[in-house]
């Protein structure tokens, strides 16, 4: 592999230049995903696998940084600062863990949500497996399993706040970074029942099931709305994210008309009851391709989605292009080419993070979490030429 310049004097492919004076880490994304004008774009990243940070730690990577949160802002990995509001959003009590069986190879068990797994024990670094697990059973397949869930979730439960709730509101009124109401993996109405019954489960429930399925979204909806209503009012929050993972490599795992039916008009109380409260921006997580479905996300008010993936086909000069500024983006830097090398990051990046920042609207970031394919050197080099571009010393 060739050794090429350093990335701020490497061949000009555009320029992202310095507009204004430097603006807070809060300042600068609101106005961002506003498509308002920016000192430079946010410095986001997804994270990374486990085996990753084992891969890097042998590669050179400082120890004392292996544990840093770059979604809370990290110096090493050079990621703005930012703030998650806690609350515990799942069952509670939840279930309680048991182990079924195992062997040399594998174990079953039953989890904390009440889903029974078949998991390979080799390959677990960092609480990261390296294959997914077989799901063999979720606790929510009759009205009378849901009778039974909804009981596990009480929305004025007080164990759902923290317990140092006042001393945290405190600390965020005088903050300078964006607040995200509750943190990223956790609530959305697709990913909930998910969770309750399964992806084919629910698959099939939206057909034979109708009933059920509305029942559980509407409870889904007034639980939310009861559980963050007193948050909202206790501090001004930036933005919320849906997280909802309902897509897959070709297409969404539900139609269009399955979406408009049971989520939209749901999405649509939830956002309401956000706006209500000051919370002005709306993010959606889903990996996959979730093209057909942006229309009526727009439409229900989402303000940005992320995060692109690349293998996918969610181009974000693509979809920026068709979308125009309906929709803010975040991702779409394909964890692929970083895994290759330099001239190929100097390509991947330059093509895309130049003209979209120009635009507005876009905050880059690899397109899911960094798989242990990536070396640490090839990271750490897609970072400098990201921020260069970025702060307009690309090229320079």
């Amino acid at each position: 592999m060739s050794t090429p310049a350093d990335p701020r004097h490497a061949p000009a492919a555009g320029r992202a230049p310095q507009r204004g004076p430097a603006l807070s880490p809060r300042e600068r994304f609101l106005r961002t995903v506003r498509f308002q004008s920016v000192d430079r774009v946010p410095y986001h990243e997804l994270g990374f696998w486990g085996q990753t940070i084992e891969r890097w730690l042998g590669e050179g990577m400082p120890a004392g940084v292996a544990e840093d949160d770059v979604w809370r802002g990290s110096g090493f990995f050079r990621t703005d600062a930012r703030d998650f509001i806690h609350l515990n959003i799942f069952m509670v009590p939840p279930f309680n863990y048991k182990v079924l069986g195992e062997d040399a190879r594998t174990v079953t068990f039953v989890d904390y949500e009440g889903v029974t797994h078949l998991a390979l024990k080799e390959g677990t670094v960092r609480g990261t497996r390296a294959s997914m697990d077989q799901y063999i059973r979720f606790p929510v397949e009759t009205p009378k399993d849901f009778a039974a869930m909804r009981e596990r979730f009480q929305a004025r439960e007080p164990s759902r706040y923290p317990a140092d709730w006042t001393r945290m509101v405190e600390r965020w009124r005088r903050r300078d970074y964006p607040l995200c109401l509750l943190t990223n993996a956790t609530f959305g109405l697709y990913s909930m029942l998910r969770r309750w019954m399964g992806t084919e489960n629910l698959s099939y429930a939206w057909h034979d099931q109708p009933r059920l399925v509305h029942e559980m979204l509407d409870f889904l909806t007034e639980f939310f709305i009861e559980l963050t209503g007193p948050a909202l009012k206790a501090v001004e929050v930036d933005y919320f994210n849906f997280f909802e993972d309902l897509a897959f490599k070709t297409g969404p795992l539900l139609s269009p008309a399955t979406f408009r039916e049971f989520l939209m008009p749901r999405y649509r109380r939830i956002i309401e009851h956000l706006h209500g409260h000051g919370v002005g921006v709306i993010t959606y997580d889903t990996d996959g391709n979730s093209e057909p479905l942006i229309p009526d996300l727009i439409a229900a008010g989402v303000s940005l989605l992320w995060p692109c993936e690349c293998a996918a086909g969610m181009d974000v000069r693509r979809l920026r292009a068709k979308y125009g500024h309906d929709l803010a983006l975040s991702g779409g830097i394909d964890k692929r080419e970083l895994a290759k090398g330099r001239k190929e990051i100097e390509r991947e990046v330059t093509a895309k993070v130049a003209p979209l920042i120009e635009d507005g609207g876009y905050i880059p970031t690899v397109d899911h979490a960094v798989p242990p394919d990536v070396s640490y050197a090839n990271f750490m080099y897609y970072l400098d030429v990201k921020c260069a571009v970025a702060e307009g010393r690309y090229g320079a």
